[in-house]
């Protein structure tokens, strides 16, 4: 009896099938843990810009500005202002925004910071003072 060597045509495909779920999981998780990365890059800019208006517009001016921009926030790295899909703040499709309250005379007495996040809520943060 001669045996011949090799797979046959269903162990073939069963190994095919494998391989094409363990990839498409592959990059589901990779889809996900990118999706997760950008909303920290989103955070870290939030609290970039918090901590800038706190600790250095206010603390020098003793109100908050009507708009921010890097002209405005000289402390911060003016990258920051960009979202990680190219947008700056302000601009429509950003994911970053700023909102002035109770202003006069682009003097504000509050504000709200948000970013949209991608797999968790909207991450804000508002005036402390």
């Amino acid at each position: 009896m001669e045996t011949k060597k090799g797979f046959t045509v269903p162990e073939i495909f069963i190994v095919c099938a494998f391989a094409t779920l363990a990839l498409i999981l592959f990059f589901l998780q990779k889809s996900n843990m990118d999706a997760m990365d950008r909303d920290d890059q989103r955070k870290v800019a939030i609290n970039a810009m918090y901590y800038a208006i706190e600790e250095g517009y206010y603390a020098e001016h003793g109100y908050y500005p009507e708009a921010i921009s890097e002209d405005v926030l000289t402390v911060m790295d003016p990258s920051l202002f960009t979202d990680p899909y190219g947008f700056n703040l302000g601009e429509e499709d950003s994911s970053y925004t700023y909102t002035p309250a109770n202003c006069e005379n682009g003097k504000c007495k509050e504000y709200t910071l948000r970013a949209k996040l991608e797999k968790e809520e909207d991450f804000v943060k508002r005036n402390r003072n």
